[in-house]
């Protein structure tokens, strides 16, 4: 096994074998083909170079022509791959008729294709992370209406806070989800541009003025956009891609991290979705681990780190680098394959979310009214003075732990509170968490307003 992404036994569970399908050598390789057949054509098109050797080319560009063989050992001895097929193109086609090959690959250089497979790759990838993303707004959007008024406790620095609803929580995580497909859109129309320029980006080898003419006709061929100019060694829009990839991958995190802590004994708020030996220990029966969640985060923090060395590979040299470009290569697969399946894991971890609402409610009852402790502040303050009522509810909460009592009876029994008038009613008002949601369900509502089904 040299990665956890090529292992019989892991690679479905860090990678899914629809995204593996698009960085395989084979769809690497059929891009490669598809742009030389398209350079071809256009080229033809306008009379650059002669329509039978276009369609020699056309001919022989598809994937099941390929000695892979020979192209590893091409690329093992060229350094590049790209030369390697268009070795093989111009022989098999010169095997048709001498010299005709000689018109293949005409004005292009090693770059151009591979950037541009690329490009074509990520299209590919952005349309699995598109699909990925409806499922997972969909399902939010489900858990938000059914739990936009289930209480919970909100946390602050892994302390019980003031309560909340479940369905606020899961419309936090709705709203950024929305935010990634809004940064989905507006990516594409800066990433999928096509590499086209000759050897240092000019298009010095496409003889009489036709150079821009033929990149427009290639890019539309390719359903790509044309480049403003050549971006060889300028490398943003890969860059930018992956730090997009980094942001998705890192609110999977945000909310695995949620679930982990929520799924621990003393909480058991949410559950993992069961079906049997799921997460299972080897010594203890009675484990559930968060599998789920464990995955997603260890992808999430990897992509993280990855996304890091695509910024190093911006650092390139003039006009064609001398290694910067490679890191690309290494990297950018295992990104691509890494956020689909944090996605999917995603997605899945959602769909089947277990919520506990019997033991949010029973984790309210653990503070035995400090979680309410705000609520009760701001009800004394506009009599007692606001730093007056705060200071009074921390020695009363203080209280309420030492003496193990309810906040509740520790206000009906003190003379400040008394002396402000609160009745006995109005105090269990106040202590009553359903009361102090503040505007979580309207701020639901907002979000489910805001967005739209995908299903």
């Amino acid at each position: 096994m040299s990665s956890v992404t090529d292992s019989v036994i892991f690679r479905n569970i860090f990678s899914t074998p629809a995204i593996s399908s698009i960085w395989s050598d084979t769809q690497r390789t059929s891009y490669y083909l598809l742009f030389e057949a398209s350079l071809a054509s256009v080229q033809a098109d306008i009379g650059i170079i002669p329509r039978q050797a276009a369609d020699a080319i056309l001919a022989f560009c598809h994937v099941t022509n390929i000695d892979f063989d020979e192209l590893r050992i091409q690329t093992e001895k060229i350094g590049y791959p790209v030369l390697g097929v268009v070795k093989q193109i111009v022989q098999n086609v010169n095997n048709l008729q001498p010299g005709l090959g000689e018109w293949a690959h005409w004005g292009a250089t090693t770059q151009d294709v591979t950037d541009t497979a690329t490009i074509l790759q990520l299209r590919d990838t952005l349309n699995l992370i598109s699909e990925a993303l409806d499922a997972i707004n969909s399902d939010l959007r489900r858990l938000c209406q059914t739990h936009k008024e289930t209480i919970m406790v909100a946390r602050s620095n892994l302390q019980q806070a003031v309560p909340m609803t479940f369905g606020f929580k899961m419309a936090r995580l709705l709203a950024t989800f929305e935010r990634h497909k809004q940064r989905l859109a507006e990516i594409k129309s800066r990433l999928l541009v096509l590499e086209f320029g000759g050897a240092a980006g000019t298009l010095a080898s496409i003889k009489d003025g036709r150079g821009l003419e033929c990149q427009a006709a290639l890019a539309q061929k390719l359903g790509l956009s044309v480049p403003e100019i050549a971006w060889h060694t300028e490398r943003d829009r890969i860059a930018e891609v992956g730090g997009f990839f980094a942001l998705l991958t890192g609110t999977c995190s945000k909310f695995a991290t949620d679930v982990k802590l929520m799924m621990q004994t003393e909480v058991g708020e949410v559950s993992e979705p069961f079906y049997p030996h799921r997460g299972s220990s080897s010594t203890m029966p009675q484990k559930r681990n968060p599998i789920s969640s464990v995955y997603i985060t260890a992808m999430g923090a990897t992509v993280r780190q990855l996304s890091a060395a695509l910024y190093e590979a911006m650092v390139e040299d003039h006009e064609r680098a001398t290694g910067p470009w490679e890191i690309e290569w290494i990297v950018l697969p295992q990104i691509c394959t890494l956020t689909h399946a944090a996605l999917l894991k995603t997605s899945e971890l959602i769909t089947g979310l277990e919520v506990h609402s019997d033991a949010m409610k029973r984790n309210l009852e653990i503070t035995r009214g400090g979680v309410v402790s705000e609520a009760v502040m701001m009800g004394l303050a506009p009599k007692l003075g606001r730093q007056f009522a705060h200071d009074l509810v921390y020695e009363l909460c203080r209280r309420s732990v030492q003496e193990d009592l309810p906040l509740l009876t520790l206000l009906c029994a003190d003379d400040k509170v008394q002396e402000n008038g609160l009745s006995k009613e109005e105090l269990e008002g106040l202590c009553d968490p359903a009361n102090y949601t503040g505007l979580s369900v309207e701020m639901v509502d907002r979000v489910l307003a805001s967005t739209h089904p995908y299903r």
